[in-house]
């Protein structure tokens, strides 16, 4: 996602908006057009940097984003920023440069170019993006489940801030919708480390996972599979009671789902049934989110 751009230049060179870039005889022309009025095509690649003008680098800059170059355009706008430091475009190229080096899975420095912005210019228009750009940078780095999950805390502090400190700019909504996904990983973190020890006998170790999901992360997809491992953890301990209060948990607020339907026979199969019994965590979880009993 591209920030909007204002002023006296446009998101494109203006002889890129009257032809489309998908057909490759159209893209050819509109480079070779774009090149020559901007000075930069044929002999001219052999000028040194210095010689060119804030606006033929900008514009040179998108050229090579547009084209699929994003390496090179960082490179450029950082030209622009480095030679022209005091001109409008150097705060433009600046931000563009974030957004290049993210488009090139340069994260590290894509975060870079997006903190000096911020740093720079705290209260401009286009602070909102940055932050955005910065979060990303963090979001889109994150792996697979089993990996190392640093990253993952680094998206959730990053797109709160993005939420936090401009909930109405364009950005906050999507970043709502990726904070609840990096929110998802996480649980699914704790869910994949859970059921490792649970294959493997370790009942105490894989209960205290599945807790950590259904306390701390209660509002993800995670919590029914949760509450049904810890029926089957419980079980396993001989822990009635606290196998049939997650086994109410499950049913109450899960009641359709497969989890619920696998616990239910497992508790039925001991002569047991999903309800709030004993006086344990579980029982206390029961009588707030279910009967509103806080005290």
């Amino acid at each position: 996602m591209l920030p909007r751009m204002r002023g006296s230049f446009t998101g494109h060179p203006p002889m890129l908006n009257w032809i489309s870039l998908k057909t490759p005889f159209a893209a050819l022309v509109v480079s070779a057009l774009v090149l020559s009025g901007c000075g930069l095509g044929g002999g001219d690649d052999e000028r040194p940097l210095e010689s060119f003008s804030a606006d033929e680098l900008f514009q040179r800059a998108e050229i090579e984003l547009e084209g699929g170059n994003p390496e090179e355009a960082a490179r450029l706008f950082g030209e622009v920023e480095r030679l022209y430091p005091y001109s409008e475009l150097s705060k433009r190229a600046l931000i563009m440069q974030a957004f290049s080096y993210h488009r090139d899975r340069e994260y590290e420095s894509s975060r870079g170019a997006a903190q000096r912005y911020l740093n720079t210019f705290p209260a401009d228009e286009d602070a909102a993006y940055a932050q955005y750009l910065l979060a990303l940078s963090y979001y889109d780095q994150i792996d697979e489940v089993g990996r190392d999950q640093g990253l993952t805390f680094q998206a959730l502090q990053s797109l709160r801030e993005v939420i936090e400190l401009y909930p109405d700019s364009e950005y906050a909504r999507s970043s709502i919708l990726k904070f609840d996904l990096a929110f998802d990983h996480l649980a699914a973190k704790e869910m994949e480390i859970g059921r490792y020890y649970l294959k493997r006998g370790h009942f105490v170790a894989a209960i205290n996972r599945f807790r950590v999901v259904v306390e701390d992360f209660q509002t993800t997809t995670q919590t029914p599979e949760a509450l049904h491992r810890l029926v089957e953890g419980y079980l396993s301990l001989g822990l009635t009671d606290e196998a049939q209060t997650a086994g109410a948990i499950l049913g109450h607020n899960f009641q359709s789902t497969e989890w619920y339907q696998d616990s239910f026979a497992l508790l039925t199969g001991q002569g047991l049934r999903p309800e709030a019994s004993g006086d344990g965590w579980l029982r206390q979880l029961y009588r707030r989110t279910i009967r509103g009993e806080w005290l």
